[in-house]
């Protein structure tokens, strides 16, 4: 018997790594697929992304790929999934023409991308009839999704707020999504991020007069940064580079191409001549240049990570600059990088505005607890399944659906790869998925592990140390004292006698053995070093015996 099958492959206990699973019979549909980002511990990985096995193993079932918007943790990994299963994918035109970039830059050709208006169209994938309705977000063109299934209609609302002045004037179409509920809901699978925050969420419009404010009378350079896909904020700092009399510079490859997309589809608006090459900005006075520049979450490598650091081939930071954060460092391990960027900006004697500042340069694209619970009002679901948060929000999300007269048993908090089944009206939890973490290291995925990690935070804490052992291959025996080499241990210059000393020791420790087995000595080696070290200096380096048969 055929039944409803959602299932949370990821996204619901890290924010990101959005990745969720339709399944009914033979057909099945995903909605998004994002990428995470790399804890500080990860070392050397660069992004992490959503273990795709289960769609895989099922990709005869698979009718589409839908995308709610344009930010990473939602779209992000399809350039490693559509490898892997080949099928359809729809986006509005905005998130389209960052799907179609993303997909150039991995070099992938020949997918099929489908442009979908949520005003008018509604889309058929197999069992599924997909209805979408605008809602809004820090993003243009996001959308929510009304899934019609055998079981009954589920609303699928990934990050939204009602901001009723929005940026780009298309707010939550609250008529729409009214009338579609109007049928009856079985469940809504929506974002719980803000589930702790008091209120409504505030309206994206304040935040240019406060841009302004800072702006207008000021008579130096202004960096301004936020993040890529904001393309309402980078809307606004043109609106205020306009009203000040500076001329524009995009600075930066990420936010030099979003913007080129979203002016060619028509969602940011800018007279041609604002807006100038860094060439031309450096003909002007500094009082004559807004420079919109990437690197808000402190991305080495990023314009303004550059920047602070004193880097940057075109452009230097001068005493008194103002530098404009227009983000929060919400992405898991950027609150370091960001916090470092801020400190390397006021320690050249910037003026900086920041996150810290509660200057409310940046305001959530997450609905608060009232949007959600408007949310809920609207819809009268008979189940609900927060997404997009943490276990805190997930909980929270939890109690106010019960405050407004859910059952406990009606909400489902999931873990990753975990599954609801419904089925005749009534909704259970399933079976569970295996998933994983994949990392993505380099040209590597999936190939870094925990073992892997782990060597890696050996090297970056207690460093290496090198046993050369020369051994005879027909006696058996250890040529001589093996020669110890540290690589971020110890400083050999000062420290030569303890390694000296180590090399004394273990040919005394392997001189006990009658004869010598090259993999017996490489165990010996490491185990009797480790403990030795630790013992001598309280430090455990990474231990590799290279043994030389002579």
């Amino acid at each position: 018997m055929a039944f409803l099958k959602f299932i949370a492959l990821s996204g619901t206990t890290g924010v990101t790594q959005n990745h969720y699973v339709y399944e009914y019979g033979n057909d099945m549909i995903v909605v998004d697929a994002g990428v995470g980002f790399p804890e500080a511990e990860m070392y050397g990985v660069d992004l992490v992304i959503p273990d795709f096995s289960y769609v895989k193993e099922n990709k005869h079932k698979l009718r589409g790929i839908l995308i709610s918007h344009g930010h990473e943790d939602h779209l992000g990994a399809l350039p490693f999934l559509l490898p892997q299963v080949n099928t359809q994918v729809y986006a509005t035109r905005l998130v389209a023409g960052f799907i179609e970039d993303k997909l150039r830059d991995y070099r992938l050709k020949g997918y099929k991308l489908n442009v979908f208006d949520p005003e008018r169209d509604t889309l058929t994938l197999g069992s599924f009839k997909v209805t979408p309705f605008r809602v809004s977000h820090s993003v243009p063109d996001g959308v929510g999704f009304a899934i019609d299934t055998p079981e009954g209609r589920v609303f699928h609302v990934a990050d939204y707020k009602f901001d009723w002045t929005p940026v780009d004037g298309r707010p939550f179409d609250i008529a729409k999504c009214a009338n579609l509920a109007t049928e009856g809901t079985l469940a809504v699978v929506s974002d719980c991020l803000g589930a702790n925050s008091p209120g409504y969420t505030e309206s994206e419009a304040q935040i240019e007069e406060k841009i302004e404010n800072l702006v207008l009378n000021f008579g130096k350079q202004v960096f301004f940064s936020t993040i890529s896909s904001n393309i309402s904020r980078m809307q606004q700092a043109l609106n205020v580079a306009q009203k000040a009399g500076r001329k524009a510079v995009f600075i930066g490859r990420s936010i030099e191409k979003k913007a080129e997309i979203a002016r060619s589809l028509g969602y940011l608006h800018y007279d041609g001549s604002l807006v100038i090459s860094i060439k031309e900005a450096r003909k002007l006075p500094s009082d004559k240049v807004f420079y919109i520049i990437s690197g808000s979450y402190g991305q080495p490598g990023s314009a303004l990570y550059r920047l602070a650091i004193g880097e940057h081939d075109f452009l230097k930071l001068s005493p008194d600059d103002l530098v404009i954060f227009s983000s929060d460092p919400a992405p898991p391990g950027s609150k370091a990088n960001v916090d470092f960027l801020v400190d390397k900006l006021i320690e050249a004697n910037a003026e900086v505005h920041y996150y810290d500042m509660q200057e409310d340069l940046h305001v959530s694209g997450h609905g608060s607890q009232n949007d959600i619970e408007m949310l809920f009002a609207l819809l009268k679901p008979k189940f609900y399944i927060p997404i997009g948060g943490t276990m805190r929000h997930m909980r929270a999300y939890s109690q106010m659906a019960q405050k407004m007269g859910a059952k406990k048993e009606d909400v489902f908090e999931l873990l990753p790869g975990e599954t609801v089944e419904f089925s005749g009206k009534s909704a259970k939890k399933g079976g569970r998925v295996p998933v994983k973490d994949v990392l993505v290291d380099g040209l590597g995925i999936g190939d870094v592990g925990n073992v892997v990690l782990r060597d890696r935070q050996v090297l970056a804490k207690d460093g290496v140390a090198i046993a050369m052992l020369q051994v005879d291959r027909n006696a058996r025996k250890l040529v001589g004292a093996p020669e110890i080499i540290s690589r971020g241990f110890v400083y050999e210059a000062k420290h030569k006698d303890i390694l000296i000393e180590a090399g004394k020791e273990l040919a005394s420790e392997l001189e006990k053995k009658p004869s010598v087995d090259t993999h017996i000595t490489r165990n010996i080696t490491i185990e009797y070093l480790e403990r030795y070290f630790f013992k001598r200096t309280g430090r455990r380096p990474m231990v590799i015996p290279v043994v030389v048969e002579l």
